[in-house]
């Protein structure tokens, strides 16, 4: 019995430390800036020419951003991306947009790239609110004539921003409904929920979005569960489209891209019309 008592006790032990590790570590974990710093692939790389624009965000963090023009263009979208990485592995976005007539920009979060920081939950809120004020002031882009698109966690960013604003439309790839949801899934034997110190509240954003929504998620995707993508289309409210992807998390968008233009194009197309204003165009 008293060894017994004692394997459990060592058992015990070991879980409290390996909880307290997970809650601890829950930035390391979250955000991977580190991945792929080594590239600089750039639009034009994909035969688009593009302008670096330095932001400073309300905190005074100088962020890197790539603003990339389309000609007569019919709007803007504001690209948040995922937790790894940078906007240099986003770039194939750039020629996608191009043909439906929109501008791009690529943001770049505190600690991510060449920005300045670190980044943290507040941090990336107050990077796209930096961004969304450039266009607007610096730029010319009407609200609404600007598209909101995350993907991943990227789609907590925008769908926040979304929620602030009115842009013309929101649209999410392969995001989730909230970390302390998604932690629960992904490490079923800890207390997820309670440990997490992130909460990137995707689903109470969309809950507050006026404007029309499209939701983009695969079955496939191992590491965002299909039915995230299910919720998320269910709270939006109004106008809203939802496109099934193929392929994994990371290679859903490159597995379904005809389908992904084709759909998001109808999409734009009915929210923004391209008889709108060329604001901001070159």
């Amino acid at each position: 019995m008293e060894i017994m008592l004692k394997l459990l006790s060592a058992g015990g032990a070991g879980y409290a430390a390996l909880a307290g590790m997970m809650f601890l570590l829950q930035g390391a974990l979250l955000y991977h800036p580190d991945i792929g710093r080594e590239s600089r692939r750039t639009p034009r790389d994909v035969g688009l020419d593009y302008e670096t624009v330095w932001l400073t965000t309300e905190d005074k963090v100088r962020i890197e951003a790539w603003f990339v023009p389309a000609p007569a263009a019919r709007g803007v979208v504001l690209l948040a991306h995922g937790n790894a990485g940078s906007i240099a592995y986003r770039v194939d976005y750039a020629p996608l947009f191009h043909r439906l007539g929109f501008s791009l920009l690529l943001l770049e979060y505190r600690g991510y790239g060449r920005s300045e920081g670190k980044p943290s939950e507040e941090g990336t809120y107050a990077d796209a609110r930096a961004a969304w004020r450039h266009l607007v002031t610096e730029r010319g882009f009407p609200a609404e004539r600007i598209v909101l698109a995350g993907e991943s966690l990227g789609g907590a960013v925008a769908a926040r921003l979304a929620a602030e604003q009115r842009p013309a439309a929101l649209v999410l790839a392969s995001s989730f409904v909230s970390v302390p949801e998604l932690a629960a899934e992904l490490y079923p034997w800890l207390p997820a929920r309670w440990l997490a110190r992130y909460r990137y509240d995707t689903l109470e954003a969309v809950e507050r979005v006026s404007c029309p929504v499209m939701i983009a998620h695969s079955r496939e995707d191992e590491i965002v569960p299909f039915h995230h993508g299910e919720r998320l289309f269910a709270a939006a409210k109004g106008a809203k489209a939802f496109l099934e992807l193929a392929g994994g998390h990371n290679g859903g968008f490159l597995y379904t891209r005809d389908g992904w233009q084709v759909e998001l194009g109808r999409f734009l197309d009915r929210h923004v019309p391209r008889s709108a204003a060329r604001a901001g165009s070159p």
